[in-house]
């Protein structure tokens, strides 16, 4: 949209987000920080969040959502003046004008948009017993695994690697119990199973390379305005063991926040970088 009142344009310090009884900015300055929407069903909830992807990359931000239910895949196409969309856009003395955003939609089923993907090195013993719902023993073991594999070099990219770290565990038992403590090959067969339950939600395509990359969020269109990065996850919500992995590439984005670079600091930067 844009105004006949330049006061409630989007600038390059702050993003126009709605009007009620008083206009509602975002700063951009301070939009790394944490936010919360809530709203009964119908309040612009998804709305809101639309508008704030639209203007974060149109002030060149990067942009990466979540659609749970499909809401936020319009914003992929051009937007349609709809009479009450035009109505409502000149009480607050804005013109519609209906525009676009380039968008990437990410899947980790590999159905709907690009793979998402992750190695088993990088998803960890940790995060991978807490996706096949395994107790501390079984954890334990897990951890054996990988640290045998670390220690003889040994890489573990998909599903067929960690069957085979395990095959191997299970094979020298007797000597890695002296070692590393005590591992069964009960114990080794109750995660291949569990393994096995992971593979039939789709496991399989969700472990391997290329891994995702931060850098591959990063990214400006040719007009210079950020990439919106969608996560289509309707399908994923109904999957809670693929759900808790599906997070595992995204924990990349902890670190740009952790340790940024002095010109990026929170309140020190002019906008955020994605």
């Amino acid at each position: 949209m844009s105004t006949s009142d330049h006061k409630m344009a989007d600038t390059d310090e702050k993003i126009f987000i709605g009007k009620g009884e008083q206009a509602a900015w975002l700063t951009l300055a301070l939009a790394n920080r944490h936010g919360l929407v809530t709203g009964a069903t119908g309040t612009g909830k998804t709305v809101s969040l639309q508008v704030m992807a639209e203007g974060f990359a149109r002030a060149g931000v990067p942009v990466f959502a979540a659609d749970i239910k499909g809401d936020l895949s319009g914003i992929s196409e051009v937007g349609e003046p709809k009479d009450f969309i035009v109505k409502r856009a000149g009480e607050m003395d804005l013109t519609f004008q209906p525009d676009q955003f380039s968008t990437i939609f990410w899947d980790v089923f590999g159905e709907q948009g690009h793979p998402v993907r992750a190695t088993v090195s990088e998803m960890g013993p940790l995060l991978l017993s807490r996706m096949m719902d395994l107790n501390d023993v079984q954890e334990g073991v897990l951890n054996i695994a990988f640290r045998v594999a670390d220690e003889q070099g040994l890489l573990l990219l998909d599903m067929k690697d960690l069957r085979a770290i395990l095959s191997y565990i299970a094979e020298h038992a007797n000597e890695l119990t002296t070692q590393y403590g005590n591992v069964s090959k009960q114990t080794v067969g109750t995660i291949q199973r569990q393994l096995l339950v992971l593979e039939n939600q789709g496991g399989a395509k969700f472990f391997g390379e290329p891994a995702l990359a931060l850098k591959d969020f990063m990214r400006t269109d040719r007009d210079g305005r950020g990439m919106v990065n969608i996560l289509v996850a309707d399908r994923l919500m109904q999957s809670p063991q693929r759900a808790g992995g599906a997070a595992d590439p995204f924990q990349g984005r902890r670190r740009l926040f952790r340790d940024p670079e002095p010109d990026r600091r929170a309140g020190q930067s002019a906008r955020p970088i994605g």
